[in-house]
């Protein structure tokens, strides 16, 4: 079992940055791959970056690749995704989740944490 709680979100202007925190309890976080999604008003969750159990290999989507960026510390159960030069398009609701495999099909993540609100302002 393991429980996911985000934190960081906030309103930032455009080209801004934030930096979004997962802490997560459970003594196997090290053994799980963690991926960030977002989920913005009428549009479907999708992927955004993850990570490997070791944070050896990361994957990002198209649209925040240069931008975003996803790391992991397993010794403090965290992993967190630097967001820069922020834009509009990025304002979402963004979950951190557990999966035992490095992928981007959310439906592979078995393990969700409640969200946190990023607000980028033009």
């Amino acid at each position: 079992q393991v429980q996911l709680v985000e934190s960081g979100g906030g309103l930032v202007q455009a080209g801004g940055s934030l930096r979004l925190s997962c802490a997560a309890s459970g003594r196997t976080f090290s053994s799980y791959a963690m991926g960030w999604f977002r989920q913005a008003p009428g549009k479907e969750r999708e992927f955004v970056a993850a990570i490997s159990w070791s944070g050896g290999s990361t994957y990002y989507a198209d649209s925040v690749k240069g931008r975003f960026t996803i790391s992991r510390d397993n010794a403090k159960n965290t992993v967190t995704l630097q967001m820069n030069s922020l834009k509009p398009e990025d304002t979402a609701v963004y979950y951190c989740a557990a999966s035992k495999f490095i992928v981007q099909v959310s439906t592979m993540y078995k393990y969700w944490g409640q969200g946190t609100q990023v607000t980028v302002s033009s």
